[in-house]
């Protein structure tokens, strides 16, 4: 029988794991990542890492923070990669602890790359992203035969911090389901291109905060009212968009909200595939 401790073995001293931590609930840890914390001599987390997670890891390893949040002074991706790459220099267990999946809108590619022209060696350790994690708790599925057989997953700025980068024609006429990271300051921007280029303004849309999270928050819209019900709500980031049939869904996948008494809907598209309703 395997023991847990073996997933992060061959963490050598002088190396660096890029780990991913899953969209912030301690559950959706990886056994590697977990196994990993255990091992690290050091431990450099993203903002986005919970402190659940990080309580898993022995009290007496040392902490480094190294978040970036927009809008707010964070430190520069150059001095996190240095960073990583100094440790590693002093024959140390680098475990880099990043939010969602590494590779996924996580700079894991940018850090890695700069480790590799260091000469250190490196691991990468998925973990779950929020578009999919995150959208599971909040009982939206990515797909379903009913609604879409094809996802597109983008931010919603470019490396300008803008979203002129971004062919939003191609995107809206490319994909029934739009997965948004990063997107609530330019969502009304957005919203306009993608109607522009045909979406319709009741397409549906989630605002979902905090994914996973006690606190997170599922806010409900249409591409037309999203920036308006933004700023009647007050939502801010971390938060994920989905854009598209498959948000209602919801109504009969919200498992969280039956958990509490809601009553969801065994036909939530209204294909008249049943019409029976179940309760929490």
């Amino acid at each position: 029988m395997t023991n847990v401790t073996d997933f992060a073995a061959d963490f050598a001293p002088g190396s660096v794991w890029l780990v991913g931590a899953g969209p912030g609930h301690a559950g959706l840890l990886t056994l590697q990542a977990h196994a990993a914390m255990q091992a690290a001599d050091v431990i450099v987390y993203d903002a986005l890492v919970s402190e659940d997670i990080l309580a898993l890891a022995p009290a007496d390893t040392p902490r480094e923070y190294a978040g970036k949040r927009g809008g707010k002074p964070s430190p520069k991706q150059a001095d996190i990669t240095l960073r990583l790459i100094q440790l590693a220099k002093q024959d140390m267990r680098v475990l880099r602890l990043k939010g969602g999946d590494p590779f996924v809108f996580g700079r894991g590619g940018e850090e890695a790359l700069s480790l590799v022209q260091a000469g250190v060696p490196f691991r990468i350790c998925p973990g779950i992203t929020a578009g999919i994690g995150g959208l599971a708790f909040a009982g939206i599925p990515l797909t379903h035969r009913d609604t879409n057989h094809a996802i597109t997953m983008i931010t919603g700025h470019d490396a300008t911090g803008n979203v002129t980068g971004v062919d939003w024609e191609a995107v809206a006429k490319g994909s029934p389901a739009l997965i948004l990271y990063m997107a609530i300051k330019h969502l009304g921007a957005i919203a306009d291109k993608l109607m522009a280029a045909g979406r319709s303004a009741d397409e549906p849309v989630a605002l979902v905060t905090n994914a996973s999270m006690p606190d997170m928050q599922v806010l409900e819209t249409t591409l037309g009212r999203a920036a308006e019900d933004i700023r009647l709500h007050d939502v801010k980031p971390p938060a994920i968009v989905a854009i598209g049939e498959i948000v209602r869904l919801r109504a009969g996948l919200d498992w969280l909200g039956a958990a509490g008494g809601k009553t969801l809907e065994a036909d939530p598209l209204g294909l008249g595939k049943g019409d029976s309703k179940q309760t929490g």
